[in-house]
């Protein structure tokens, strides 16, 4: 449709006035699982270590009456050990940009303290769920649980475990296998295997792709029959989602995480959780470094946390290997 000749336009005026919201919405979730749901303690040292024991095997006991005693060997308990890493995230504004007037306050220092601070949990989440062995040194890494888990274990061919290496004191990275889907039997094959060490497998943490494969469980020919239509007040709803899977070696809740859909390297793996022998332990909570030197017309900050994961024993925890974890071929 033609414009009337000499029509004043918003594209030729010079005072409209501009509008900027003053909320500001940040669409990156902050959704760290496996941090959120372990205990937090505190450490006194970069390496802190820990032991860990199991009990014999089940064995006949049986004597006969008036036996003289036999004494066998006391075996001592494994000892254990993680090193600390320092995590940083840090801004810099200029003395003006803080005091002037700007829409949802993003470029201050009260802002950018705390969405630091919420990306350190994040970098925190990420360090967990990562293939990273552990590292001492100056520049320290704690090992991610990958590194740790060698007991329950679902790996297709190819794959090797991480674990403990006790001559140096270190993790060892797993080796990848061939990818392949998730599947029930996979998911059951871990659980037994948990069940029969001990484990009390409560939590399950998987990417959001994989969550979505194991929604598709529901139609397994042994679970279609427990589904039921859900009324939401207007109509019956279509229910195509599950949380919690009850299958003969216990109940899990699977957790989609977010954060583990940032790589196909991480994705690849589910991870089978007893919370009991998981801990994070802290030499520096997460916090602002207050010991920066004033320099030039700018205000500087620094966040700053130094931490650990403490795996009291691997066989409290499990992983299905090797899986497409972002879509159906990666």
């Amino acid at each position: 449709m033609a414009v009337i000749a000499n029509t004043f336009v918003t594209t030729s005026a010079v005072g409209n006035k501009e509008e900027l919201s003053d909320v500001v919405s940040r669409i990156t979730p902050e959704d760290t699982p496996i941090y959120s749901m372990i205990t937090k303690g505190k450490c006194k040292s970069v390496h802190p270590e820990w032991e860990t024991d199991e009990l014999a095997a089940p064995a006949e006991n049986i004597v006969p009456e008036g036996t003289e005693y036999t004494f066998g060997a006391i075996t001592p308990p494994e000892r254990l050990g993680n090193y600390t890493q320092i995590m940083t995230k840090d801004w810099i504004i200029s003395g003006t940009q803080e005091v002037v007037d700007e829409a949802g306050n993003v470029q201050k220092r009260k802002y950018q303290k705390l969405k630091k601070g919420v990306e350190i949990r994040k970098d925190v989440e990420l360090a967990i769920v990562t293939n990273n062995a552990s590292v001492g040194g100056a520049t320290r890494e704690f090992g991610g649980l990958p590194t740790w888990i060698e007991t329950n274990a679902n790996r297709d061919a190819g794959g090797t475990n991480g674990g403990f290496n006790t001559g140096t004191g270190l993790t060892v990275a797993a080796g990848n296998g061939t990818q392949r889907a998730f599947t029930k039997v996979i998911m059951d094959d871990v659980m037994k295997q948990g069940y029969e060490e001990g484990a009390n497998f409560r939590h399950l943490v998987a990417s959001p792709y994989v969550k979505s494969v194991f929604v598709t469980f529901m139609s397994d020919t042994n679970v279609a029959s427990f589904r039921y239509a859900v009324d939401n007040g207007k109509g019956n709803s279509i229910v195509a989602n599950a949380d919690v899977y009850e299958g003969p070696f216990g109940k899990v809740m699977i957790h989609p995480n977010r954060v583990m859909a940032t790589s196909g390297a991480v994705a690849r793996n589910a991870f089978f959780l007893d919370t009991e022998f998981l801990e994070f332990l802290w030499l520096r909570k997460i916090q602002e470094d207050k010991g920066l030197a004033k320099t030039g017309d700018a205000d500087k900050g620094v966040i700053i946390g130094e931490g650990t994961l403490k795996v009291k024993n691997e066989r409290g925890l499990g992983v299905a290997a090797d899986l497409y974890g972002l879509t159906s071929n990666s």
